[in-house]
């Protein structure tokens, strides 16, 4: 589950990492509320408008500006709420601004200059450790670092049995170049940071920059976070934080009908059982010519109704040219998902699209011989090959 910005630093603040404080805003005139409460709490005059939507790259779509005073607070909130903000992250149309984060300025002059870094915490699969990833190059797209000045990047690995060490929050600051009361506060940052990483259940915590400031305070500037949906039982408090307005409608509707869907740029709708099995029906439809539209797993109880429910899911999406069901019986016998198949297809009247279904397991030879005596317009197959050869036949 992806955070706001705002949301992210209120988990951070509650685990004593420092932030830059903003308060959230829906409109022009709560940005002017919002400002005016700052600067009786922070005593800024500059305020930083930032717009809040599940992307990176929010400066260079024009979604985070500076404002001088209350004019330009309503003035530049007025323009970027209700905008279709487009960043390197999301797609030409955009993704549409509901609210806006009002936050102090940070970038005031003081005894020294200000000093901008990259800081994640993220898991290492490869070695199944949780890793703090940082960089001397705040402020910049850490994939255009890895990829120019990949020596600028460190990584300090983490015994998830013992936490993270003393002497790995030092190494942090040292690497950074940091020292003297900047250095010790970039130890207590990177320490509760990690421990916020780990007790919030997050899969993800990425804030670039992290700002040195001149009177050397280290604060989270932006924040980004993902928090493991898997662990969301822990936390019920964060359930509440989800902006389904940030997610693809036709997702949301799947996993309310409790399918596990993700949404793809392709033409050959996908319903298998299993995730192994759909990334190897997803090759499968590569392979053979097509793009994947989806990935859906029904699960195990590949029932009339749930694959009804997949059927009308896949079929929202209008770039659809063909679908493939492929299916392992192993739990759930390959005889009941046709007769589901076939009764789906009776109660949703005519599918203007062909249809391959693919069941191998437990009673396959009967499912295969229902599917060809229904009379309908699906294609039936065992193999993997004779799938992949009725996928190409359909599209061609």
């Amino acid at each position: 589950m992806n955070l706001h910005e705002y949301q992210g630093k209120e988990i951070l603040s509650s685990f004593g990492v420092r932030i830059q404080q903003g308060i959230v805003a829906q409109n022009a005139q709560e940005a002017v509320a919002a400002a005016k409460q700052l600067t009786a709490e922070t005593g800024t005059s500059w305020y930083v408008i930032k717009a809040q939507v599940h992307a990176g790259g929010r400066g260079k779509g024009g979604g985070v500006k500076l404002a001088k005073n209350l004019k330009e607070v309503e003035e530049i909130a007025g323009n970027i709420i209700g905008m279709d903000l487009v960043t390197p992250q999301t797609s030409a149309a955009g993704k549409r601004v509901h609210q806006v984060l009002v936050a102090e300025d940070v970038y005031y002059p003081g005894e020294s200059e200000t000093s901008e870094f990259y800081v994640s915490v993220l898991l290492n699969r490869g070695t199944g450790r949780n890793m703090i990833m940082y960089s001397t190059e705040g402020g910049m797209d850490i994939e255009t670092v890895a990829e120019e000045t990949p020596h600028l990047i460190f990584t300090e690995e983490i015994d998830p049995s013992v936490g993270i060490l003393p002497f790995q929050a030092r190494r942090v600051a040292f690497n950074l170049g940091l020292s003297g009361t900047a250095f010790k506060e970039m130890t207590k940052f990177v320490t509760n940071l990690y421990t916020a990483y780990v007790k919030s259940d997050a899969s993800l915590f990425e804030i670039n920059p992290v700002l040195k400031t001149s009177d050397n305070k280290i604060l989270a500037v932006d924040a980004k976070v993902t928090i493991d949906d898997n662990a969301l039982y822990r936390h019920k408090d964060y359930v509440d934080l989800r902006d389904i307005r940030e997610e693809s409608a036709i997702e949301v509707e799947a996993g309310e009908k409790g399918l596990n869907y993700v949404d793809l740029d392709g033409n050959v709708g996908c319903m298998v059982n299993g995730a192994g099995l759909a990334m190897a029906t997803m090759d499968l439809i590569k392979q053979a010519g097509g793009e994947p539209a989806n990935f859906l797993d029904v699960g195990g109880t590949a029932d009339a109704a749930r694959v009804e429910a997949a059927f009308k899911i896949i079929l929202k999406d209008p770039a659809v040219k063909a679908i493939l069901i492929n299916i392992f019986g192993g739990i759930v016998r390959c005889d009941r998902v046709a007769q589901g198949v076939i009764d789906a297809y009776k109660n949703m009247g005519t599918i203007n699209v062909p249809i391959i279904v693919r069941l191998q397991g437990t009673n396959a030879d009967i499912a295969k011989e229902l599917i060809d005596n229904s009379g309908l317009a699906v294609l039936s197959a065992t193999e993997f090959q004779e799938a992949a050869d009725k996928v190409q036949l359909v599209l061609a």
